[in-house]
């Protein structure tokens, strides 16, 4: 890796470093701010889902900001989004507010995230070739996993330990504070480089053309169409697990206010992220296809989701987490590489909102399905049907390797089998 392209890494470190320390304060707390707000489960759940709908609504047009008018204005943009609808929401919780305002401004959030998603990746994959550097992204993606995951333990053990000190508030008053700071800091370091901005369309027209070329290099790419339709059901279930786990470990705990334990099951979600970006690509120099790598990660976490709605001890659940996570998290980059190899540059960053759209759409449905199914049945059955429901996106990922895309044995290690 050149000088240049040591910079590009560690800029794009920095960004996903101070991104997700701000992110993560409230990561722990988010499901026990809402309820503790007057929210039912099904409420607090729906909100989230309405999150999701944010997400969905907005990445294309985003993806367009990202194409158009830059990588580095979306990422700017979508700080200064983030942080004023997460002052939003700690104004509802002072106030009570109904659902329907929770709904609302969840749609902000999701907004918010959109204009991070895809952009800051095409960013980093454009920068780096242009830069010279020609290995697996695997390695560089995986870093930022492991980078993800330590400012996650960071963030969700303060954010956990502050709301318990002080109050579920004050965490999302932080994550504000940090995100402007993050603003001033990718005003300064981050550049668009190896890619030009194309400003000369109509922002509609913009939009249904960069519409149609995310469909033509994405739904109709049958490679990258089955790993997409797969995301519905392993995104959708993971956003749900993420969440739920909170109040379903205070519940094994036995201390409904003890928020520094929903903080630790964050943090060792966390530190499973580091282990799982460090094992991503010397699993790979280990197996020929990526496929092999994504069928094995989605199947064994939905099973072991399974296994983790019959679970009724503390220590075992947190034991069952933390594997979860570190399957999942090691199948992230290997997806990001997989994905990155069959798109091209002008349409990367939209390409990668898309599929971020139609993994979100997946929670629109899934979060209030089994969030339903929490108040019906509890959060264990709930954690067991979402580990069968994951399981459907595993035909989608031997369809996409049935393909026999290029992208999926690229920088593969030499004299290996077709495993």
């Amino acid at each position: 890796m050149s000088a240049g392209a040591q910079k590009i890494q560690r800029i794009y470190l920095t960004l996903t470093l101070g991104n997700t320390v701000a992110a993560s304060f409230i990561w722990g707390i988010n499901t026990l701010f809402l309820l503790d707000a007057g929210l039912s489960n099904l409420e607090a759940f729906a909100a989230n889902a309405f999150f999701t709908v944010g997400m969905v609504l907005f990445e294309v047009p985003t993806g367009v900001v990202a194409d158009s008018w830059g990588r580095r204005v979306s990422f700017l943009l979508g700080t200064v989004t983030l942080a004023v609808s997460t002052y939003f929401y700690y104004l509802l919780w002072q106030l009570s507010a109904p659902f329907w305002w929770w709904a609302l401004v969840s749609v902000l959030l999701g907004l918010g995230f959109t204009f991070f998603s895809g952009a800051v990746e095409a960013w980093l994959v454009d920068a780096l070739r242009f830069e010279g550097y020609e290995g697996g992204m695997e390695a560089v993606l995986g870093r930022g996993v492991m980078v993800s995951g330590v400012a996650m333990l960071v963030g969700s053990v303060a954010g956990g330990v502050i709301a318990q000190v002080t109050n579920l508030g004050v965490p999302f008053l932080i994550r504000v504070g940090v995100l402007l700071a993050m603003f001033l800091v990718a005003f300064r370091l981050m550049h668009d480089v190896g890619f030009t901005p194309e400003r000369s369309a109509r922002p509609l027209r913009a939009v249904r053309t960069v519409l149609a070329a995310s469909i033509e290099n994405g739904l109709q790419n049958p490679p990258v169409r089955y790993v997409m339709l797969a995301g519905p059901f392993s995104a959708g279930v993971g956003i749900y697990v993420f969440y739920a786990l909170q109040p379903y470990l205070l519940e094994l705990f036995g201390d409904p206010r003890a928020y520094s334990v929903a903080g630790l099951a964050a943090a060792v979600v966390a530190g499973a992220e580091v282990l799982g970006g460090w094992l991503a690509p010397r699993i790979r120099r280990l197996v020929r296809k990526r496929t092999t790598v994504l069928i094995i990660s989605v199947g064994l976490a939905a099973v072991i989701l399974v296994v983790l709605g019959f679970t009724r001890v503390f220590w075992a659940a947190l034991a069952l987490l933390t594997l979860w996570a570190v399957v999942d998290a090691a199948g992230v980059p290997v997806r990001q590489a997989y994905l990155n190899d069959m798109i091209a540059s002008k349409q990367r960053a939209t390409v990668l909102s898309f599929d971020s759209l139609i993994g979100s759409s997946g929670g629109v449905v899934v979060q209030p399905l089994l969030g339903r199914a929490a108040d019906a049945y509890g959060y264990a059955a709930s954690l067991a049907i979402g580990g069968v429901i994951q399981l459907i996106a595993v035909p989608f990922l031997i369809a996409s390797r049935r393909q026999g895309s290029p992208a999926d044995s690229a920088n593969a290690p030499s004299g290996k089998a077709e495993l």
